[in-house]
């Protein structure tokens, strides 16, 4: 198998003296989507933000392309191609959007091919074009969230990362955002990396998931046969059996605090 676009190796990182990340590992090729499934406090966020230069991990690698990026500020983080479409969507509410989206290129100088990117945006999301010159923070909160999507394509990544992308949102919006997450892995071939607590919509998506818990990384595999398994659907699709199981997987859980 080829080098992976992203490469995470035993990666350690704290919130104050509470380890949330413990000896992580992971890989994502390209053109890939991969998924990082987890509870809250799973230390989903922790690790997006370790990857992207807002923490610091205390110890492990982050690799781009083989070259170590751990450590590296997050403006520099986004200049080698990882892009954050961080929790909470994070806008600037007294922008435009369509200053939203330059804001996504400030590392570009090339003025046609940002206005360029801007119409594939509005291509993907028709609804950004329409309310171009409205205030970002006057939008709803899935087009928000079309909007951060947008914004992190303005920079052309070579891996994106989508924190909790179904936050707070409508059955029915969170399946058109990852409809167009899988048409702009399909179309555009970006690279993603995505964290979901939604794990029915997010195996459905992905070629491949790692499951987080307690800082650690517990089970992975293809994502098609992680959505068959029958911990994955008694623990995060919701389907229950009776017998042992639950009772086992509780029991192992504990043993990782």
């Amino acid at each position: 198998m080829t080098q992976p676009v992203l490469r995470i190796e035993n990666l350690e990182s704290y919130y104050g003296p509470i380890m949330a990340i413990r000896g992580v590992s992971l890989e994502v090729h390209e053109g890939q989507i991969v998924t990082v499934l987890g509870a809250n406090g799973a230390g989903k966020t922790t690790l997006m933000k370790t990857i992207s230069g807002v923490m610091d991990p205390e110890k492990g690698t982050v690799r781009l392309n083989g070259e170590e990026i751990q450590g590296l500020e997050p403006d520099a983080v986004v200049r080698k191609g990882v892009v954050h479409v961080p929790e909470g969507r994070e806008i600037f509410p007294l922008l435009s959007v369509e200053d939203n989206l330059k804001m996504g290129a400030y590392t570009r100088p090339d003025r046609e091919g940002i206005a360029s990117d801007i119409d594939m945006v509005y291509s993907y999301f028709p609804i950004l074009k329409e309310r171009y010159k409205q205030d970002a923070g006057t939008l709803s909160g899935g087009q928000q969230q079309m909007l951060a999507i947008g914004r992190g394509l303005m920079a052309r990544p070579k891996i994106m990362l989508f924190d909790e992308p179904s936050l707070g949102l409508s059955p029915l919006l969170v399946k058109e955002i990852f409809a167009i997450i899988r048409r702009l892995n399909r179309d555009q071939k970006v690279t993603m990396l995505l964290v979901e607590q939604n794990a029915r919509i997010a195996l459905d998506a992905a070629h491949y998931g790692y499951v987080l818990e307690l800082g650690r990384i517990v089970m992975e595999g293809d994502a098609a046969k992680l959505a068959a398994s029958r911990d994955i659907q008694e623990f995060y699709l919701g389907v229950r059996e009776e017998g042992q199981r639950g009772q086992r997987r509780w029991k192992q859980r504990k043993t990782w605090r």
